[in-house]
C-alpha cells in the first residue's frame, strides 16, 4: 500500500542533497526550489521545524517524490517506467546546465585529465544518471582460466521492460528523435515509455582523428568508471584503420583510462552497432 506524502518534505529533503552533493549552488537553491514546487503545484515549501534532522538516502528521497506525484496525477502510472522517467525530471531540474559541467571539466583538466573525469564521475553519480542503488545490487565474481583471472558480472542495474509499459509503448507515435539512444541529442531528452530519459545526462566533448566526440559515463557501470566515446555523427561502427588512430588519440587525452572497442559484427549483441 502506497504511502501518503507531505510532498514539501521530500522537496526540502532533495534541495538539502543537491547542495550537500555540490549538484546545485547555494545561490541557486531558491530558484531550484521554486521549479520543484511548481512541479508539484505547491504553494510554499516546509518550514525548518518539518525537515528531517537524518539526512535520508536519495533513493528513499525519489521513492517519495514519485509516490506523490502518482497520487497527484502527475504521472499516469505506479510502475518503473513511469517511475523513471519522472525522477530523472525532477534530477534533471538539478544537473548544471551542459555549459557549466563542461566549463568545469576543462578548467579541472588543465590541473590533470584525472581531475577532470574525477570530477565528472561524482556528478553523473550525484546527478542519479548513475543509479548507484540499483549497480550495489549486481553480482560479480572472477574465476581463474588458462588465459588469466576472468571477471564475471551479471548487471542487475538494468531495470527489466515493464509489461504495461510494452503494451503502452506500442501506441505510441513513432519518433525517430533522437535517431538512437547514443545520439548527443539525447542530452538533456524527456524520454518516453519507449525511450529512457536522459535530462540528467551530460557529455564531455572532445577531438579525435580531426572529428567532434563526446564522452559519458554508462549509466549501467559493467567496470570502474565504466565510460563511452560517442561520434557526433550518427554512423554505423567500423573497425579500420581509422578506429586504431581514434583509440590511440583517446589515450592521449585521458592517459589514465584504459579504451577498447566493441567489434563491428551483429554475432557480438553487446552493443549499438549503428553508432560509432
Amino acid at each position: 500500500m502506497m504511502k501518503s506524502v507531505n510532498v514539501r518534505v521530500p522537496i526540502a529533503e532533495l534541495l538539502r542533497y543537491a547542495e550537500q552533493s555540490g549538484l546545485v549552488a547555494a545561490e541557486d537553491l531558491v530558484f531550484v526550489q521554486n521549479q520543484l514546487l511548481s512541479l508539484f503545484d505547491v504553494a510554499e515549501p516546509c518550514s525548518a521545524e518539518q525537515l528531517p534532522a537524518a539526512c535520508r538516502p536519495l533513493p528513499a528521497i525519489l521513492s517519495d517524490l514519485c509516490d506523490a506525484a502518482f497520487a497527484a496525477g502527475i504521472i499516469e502510472g505506479d510502475t518503473v517506467a513511469y517511475r523513471d522517467l519522472f525522477d530523472t525530471r525532477v534530477m534533471g531540474l538539478l544537473t548544471p546546465l551542459p555549459s557549466a559541467v563542461i566549463a568545469r571539466f576543462s578548467s579541472l583538466y588543465t590541473e590533470g585529465p584525472e581531475a577532470a573525469t574525477d570530477y565528472f564521475y561524482r556528478l553523473c553519480r550525484a546527478s542519479n544518471y548513475i543509479r548507484t542503488d540499483r549497480v550495489a545490487r549486481d553480482m560479480k565474481w572472477t574465476v581463474p582460466s588458462e588465459y588469466g583471472e576472468i571477471d564475471i558480472t551479471v548487471n542487475l542495474s538494468k531495470p527489466e521492460k515493464d509489461p504495461k509499459a510494452i503494451a503502452a509503448a506500442r501506441n505510441l507515435p513513432a519518433s525517430g528523435y533522437p535517431i538512437c539512444p547514443l545520439c548527443h541529442e539525447n542530452e538533456g531528452y524527456a524520454g518516453s515509455l519507449a525511450r529512457p530519459a536522459r535530462q540528467n545526462l551530460r557529455q564531455i566533448p572532445f577531438d579525435i582523428a580531426g572529428a567532434r566526440w563526446y564522452l559519458q559515463y554508462s549509466p549501467y557501470v559493467y567496470y570502474n568508471e565504466h565510460c563511452i566515446a560517442l561520434s557526433s555523427v550518427h554512423t554505423p561502427m567500423k573497425i579500420d584503420r581509422g578506429a586504431f588512430n581514434k583509440l590511440l588519440d583517446f589515450i592521449e587525452l585521458f592517459p589514465h583510462y584504459f579504451v577498447g572497442s566493441n567489434a563491428d559484427l551483429p554475432i557480438v549483441g553487446g552493443s549499438i552497432l549503428t553508432h560509432e
